[in-house]
């Protein structure tokens, strides 16, 4: 034929040009396909809609390999509903990432000699908004890069105004409806970063510690803190417990302390365990969630004792302004100076939190914070998972998900950082100067006001200040889904809410998962999506999880430069079932890429063979028929698992089709035949080849489109009928080519 390929396949002359290719076509706005353009004219029905909402990419580095895996997955996902007739959007967003940002701002600045608190915020804000909007721009041509056919003029940011007004919305009907409060909790308090984390942002680790068994008046006490115990001036024990009977609830105790005598109070709680120790504990309300409890029942007085960047107050005496670490042996040595000090178990193993991003240790602290009720949202969420409303893939996340929205605890969805969306709520300063004829009303004023703007105060001439913290990032997050759409009147909302998959990680199912499908189903009415496929780890080669410090980060980029796009997005899937961790090797994109160099040889050679116009008159023999049946199983079988997200399946028997039915047997048997003297024989060799080589580009272009995209445009196939023709003689692009059948 005319149209001959290059000896060899060259990614890098190849992928740029047809991406730009797809971005002119318009291809990847629902608006611009074929199947839209012809139910306009009448020629077929509307097709149906398919919607996937990007996760947001956070805004502060560069793709990693697990942004690879989403990026690779996706775009299988789209590009085989987008041939498969429907209506395909994929809509691209970037995330602000609220704590996980400032985080690696913070970096940057300790490398530059300047901190945080030696800022202003807005100076802080600013330098951070220039931070993201340079990495904007390089996610954007990564994310190109992986190929991702996303629709780019719908491209959405967390922090757009439509956004942030929707997620202000949201807090005010929260507020309205008695599901926000702020009010003094314990919290986890991360003293690197001064800032209150979620349950889920901190890790659990478990250490040995020394354990001390210290004197406390006629009681032995056990703690691994003994640098908490200086404001201890409760004694609890359980009401049931006999060996305590002689001592009364209330009842005053004299004793010799750490920094000398105080007088004790018997408290009697249910909460203590008779079990452990000695069955009597001392209560550190102000740094410890059971102790903070136990205070609140029995109305008791608090001391903090530990300030918020983890140093010790003046409470602890000549310790005072000490960290921690320093002071812990110096008050244990004053302990056992002044015979306080009973033993030390130093095989004592617990589990203590760390801060998930610096893995600083947590200090429970009491802080004045919003929080949001979550047993009312969590609700129809258990509802909806239980009817099956929405399915997990893998199965057992179903169960794993409805565990812990069935055993949820208030979130705390304020932070303590500048980067995020502001809260919308201001408070009144303490003194009320009335109003002129308000002067018996100062009693209604209120203490928070919720607005976007300054309020007034209805009965006083005060000032209101505005809340200083911003929410946590996962609370404007979670509601990506409707939000990202134009919630509520917007056409995209109307036509494409709710969405068909939630394609994420399967560590952030609690994080994000959960609490889109709550904050969904309370904003809307509705399941953000139909399906939940949750991928799991990426891995180095030899299992483990990749970090810098490990040196074992794998950069998708190196190896797209390397062998391709293609072959990392086939090493990615191939193997991958979802929900367990890939160990990726670069020999298995290696791999792959030499598979994309069979592909072209195997191009290369039927196009050799194969003139412009093989007359389509020509009968298949019996043998070529019979290639053409198993093709026809082969296609019903990916379809199958196409359908059924077993994407990994899919890439394999295609592969292994390809390489070692294809080409090493089809192509070799058909070698004589394609040199007959038989014309018959030697047409119906050349369109079985023909016809094998398009439907396999057809199978293969989810998963490898760049290579799939520059065979196809030299293919001589011709169909007259086919409208909006983008490479001459109505021939369409591989990517909105019908899907096999």
């Amino acid at each position: 034929m005319s149209t001959e390929l290059p000896k060899a396949y060259d990614p890098k002359s190849v992928e740029d040009k047809i991406y730009k290719l797809w971005e002119e076509s318009d291809f990847f706005s629902p608006e611009g396909l074929h199947s839209v353009a012809l139910a306009k004219e009448g020629k077929i029905p509307e097709p149906k809609p398919f919607t996937i909402i990007m996760p947001p990419i956070n805004e502060n580095g560069s793709l990693h390999a697990g942004h690879g895996l989403v990026m690779t997955i996706e775009d299988i996902m789209i590009r085989y509903k987008r041939m498969a007739g429907y209506k395909a959007l994929w809509l691209p967003g970037l995330d602000h990432a609220g704590f996980e940002t400032q985080v690696v701002y913070e970096k940057k600045l300790e490398k530059e000699g300047r901190s945080r608190f030696q800022m202003e915020p807005k100076q802080l804000y600013d330098e951070i908004l220039n931070f993201t909007l340079v990495n904007k721009k390089n996610i954007e041509e990564q994310i190109k890069k992986m190929g991702a056919s996303c629709d780019w003029s719908r491209e959405k940011f967390t922090l757009d105004d439509d956004i942030v007004q929707i997620v202000y919305q949201t807090f005010k009907k929260m507020a309205d409806e008695g599901l926000v409060y702020r009010g003094e909790k314990i919290v986890n308090w991360c003293p690197k970063h001064q800032t209150t984390l979620s349950d889920l942002e901190t890790t659990d680790v478990e250490q040995k510690d020394n354990f001390y068994y210290l004197q406390y008046g006629p009681f032995v006490i056990a703690t691994a803190r003994p640098e908490t115990k200086f404001g201890d001036k409760y004694v609890v024990m359980h009401p049931d417990d006999k060996r305590y009977n002689d001592y009364k609830d209330g009842q005053k105790i004299d004793l010799k302390w750490i920094n000398g005598h105080i007088t004790a109070t018997i408290v009697k709680d249910e909460a203590v365990d008779m079990t452990f120790g000695t069955g009597v504990m001392t209560i550190t309300p102000c740094h410890d969630a059971v102790d903070f409890d136990i205070a609140e029942r029995h109305k008791l007085e608090r001391e903090q004792i530990i300030d918020f960047q983890g140093k010790l107050l003046p409470v602890a005496g000549e310790f005072v302004g000490m960290p921690i670490s320093k002071a812990r042996p110096l008050i244990v040595e004053k302990l056992k100076s002044k015979g306080l000090l009973v033993k030390v178990d130093k095989n004592y193993k617990h589990v203590v939190k760390k801060c998930y991003k610096c893995e600083s240790l947590i200090e429970p602290q009491v802080r004045e914070q919003w929080f949001l009720k979550m047993k009312q949202l969590a609700e129809p969420a258990v509802k909806a998972i239980e009817n099956d409303e929405i399915v997990f893939i893998p199965k057992h996340y179903k169960k794993i998900s409805l565990h812990w929205l069935k055993n949820i605890l208030d979130w705390p969805i304020s932070r303590q950082i500048v980067w995020g969306i502001p809260i919308p709520a201001w408070h009144h300063e303490p003194k009320c100067i009335p109003r002129p004829g308000k002067e018996k009303e100062t009693k209604k004023c209120l203490k928070t006001i919720i607005a976007l703007e300054e309020p007034e105060c209805e009965f006083c001439e005060a000032k209101f200040t505005r809340d200083p913290d911003t929410f946590d990032t996962w609370f404007s997050s979670g509601q990506w889904p409707f939000a990202s759409l134009g919630y509520p009147d917007s056409k995209d909302y109307k036509e494409f809410f709710p969405t068909d998959v939630m394609e994420t990680a399967g560590e952030i199912i609690f994080f994000w998962v959960a609490r889109m499908i709550m904050l969904s189903l309370y904003i809307t009415g509705k399941i953000p999506f139909k399906t939940v496929y949750l991928h799991g780890l990426v891995l180095d080669a030899k299992g483990r999880k990749m970090s810098k410090s490990k040196g074992n980060v794998i950069n998708p980029l190196d190896l797209i430069e390397k062998y391709g796009t293609d072959a990392l997005r086939m090493g990615l899937v191939i193997g991958n079932t979802p929900g367990t961790s890939l160990a990726l090797a670069e020999d298995k994109i290696k791999g792959q890429k030499h598979f994309a160099n069979k592909l072209w040889n195997i191009a290369r050679f039927v196009l050799i063979s194969v003139p412009d116009n093989p007359n389509p008159g020509v009968k298949f023999t019996r043998k070529d028929q019979e290639n053409l049946d198993e093709l026809q199983m082969l296609i019903k079988d990916v379809t199958e698992d196409m359908d059924r997200f077993r994407f990994y399946l899919a890439a394999e028997k295609i592969y292994h089709y390809v390489w070692h039915t294809f080409a090493d047997k089809i192509i070799e048997e058909s070698k004589v035949n394609l040199t007959s003297d038989n014309l018959a024989t030697k047409t119906s060799a050349q369109r079985m080849l023909l016809e094998i080589l398009a439907t396999s580009l057809k199978l293969l272009h989810p998963f490898m489109p760049f290579v799939t995209e520059e065979i196809w445009s030299k293919l001589p196939i011709k169909d007259p009928e086919k409208t909006q023709s983008d490479l001459g003689a109505g021939k369409k692009l591989l990517i909105v080519e019908e899907w096999p059948a």
